[in-house]
């Protein structure tokens, strides 16, 4: 299994989809956090990243899925707004909003952020693009309206900022066997997936201890007082 390292030196484990969905099963069902708090968590941490490498006064672009990797990037979306930032936010399924992305949407639309309809990007050229399509559950090359994201986002021009797993990317592996998003940087969540390459930070969304030792993983945490820390995967 590969292993990375924070810039610190500290050691971090990966794991794979399966592992992280137990993860998630965990916390969900035995331990906490709940869902919300778990996306809430992630979608300020990569409100806070794209701040830091937004180019003022440039606008963002958050491409969004219907699943909790969605639900990020639709938090992301408001967080962003609440701090004077340009934002748009485009779903690329609307009416399959799972209940806690669909919660997101409901309190982001109080904000100054703009939902636009896929066929409305055309020829927008915002600064920097989040991309929260697809995360680490996804199942064969991307389909339909987030293939069609995914193209468009790359060919955009503008840097992305990948939400725990380039969309099209397989967490475990790393391939793609179809469009996947051209990433410059990917803030992934909690512990780091086996397949990641790339520009990487790890961000903390909450989970304990106790839940990694469920799993029998060996770790110590990587977040030394931040709650964002740069990654380079060992050879």
């Amino acid at each position: 299994m590969s292993t990375f390292t924070t810039d610190t030196g500290r050691p971090v484990p990966a794991v794979t989809a399966a592992q992280m969905r137990e993860i998630d099963r965990i916390a969900m069902e035995e331990t906490g956090p709940n869902l919300f708090q778990m996306m809430e968590n992630a979608g300020a941490n990569l409100a806070a990243l794209a701040m830091e490498l937004l180019e003022e006064p440039e606008a963002v672009l958050a491409l969004a899925g219907p699943g909790g990797n969605g639900g990020g990037g639709i938090c992301a979306a408001r967080h962003l707004a609440n701090h004077g930032i340009g934002v748009w936010l485009c779903l690329s399924e609307p009416d399959r909003l799972g209940p806690v992305p669909a919660l997101q949407r409901k309190i982001v639309q109080q904000t100054s952020a703009k939902e636009l309809r896929p066929e409305q990007l055309g020829d927008l050229q915002p600064g920097l693009i989040l991309d929260a399509l697809i995360g680490y559950s996804l199942s064969g090359a991307p389909r339909g309206r987030a293939a069609e994201l995914i193209r468009w986002a790359n060919g955009s021009g503008a840097p992305i900022l990948a939400l725990d797993v380039p969309s099209g990317v397989d967490a475990t592996t790393g391939n793609a066997s179809g469009e996947y998003i051209h990433a410059h940087t990917t803030m992934t969540l909690a512990l780091p997936k086996a397949g990641l390459s790339g520009q990487l930070v790890l961000a903390d969304i909450g989970i304990p201890e106790g839940v990694y030792r469920k799993l029998g993983l060996g770790y110590s945490t990587p977040f030394d007082r931040r709650s964002r820390v740069p990654l380079r995967r060992l050879p």
